[in-house]
């Protein structure tokens, strides 16, 4: 039932934007953000191949 959940806040990180005004320990701070958003969403798909998986699994013929 992922439709029901509401839609995530729109995010101030926007890949492509201008970073020149920013500091170096804002960009290390960005940086470490979307590594663990990396690590975070590599999870999620290792999650849905195996759930595919399975689910591939028990419909096979």
């Amino acid at each position: 039932m992922d439709d029901d959940r509401p839609a995530p806040p729109p995010s101030t990180l926007q890949p492509g934007a201008d970073v020149g005004r920013l500091s170096v320990d804002e960009i290390e701070a960005r940086i470490a953000l979307l590594k663990a958003e990396i690590v975070r969403l590599e999870a999620a798909l290792i999650a849905k191949h195996a759930s595919r998986h399975a689910a591939d699994s028990v419909f096979k013929l």
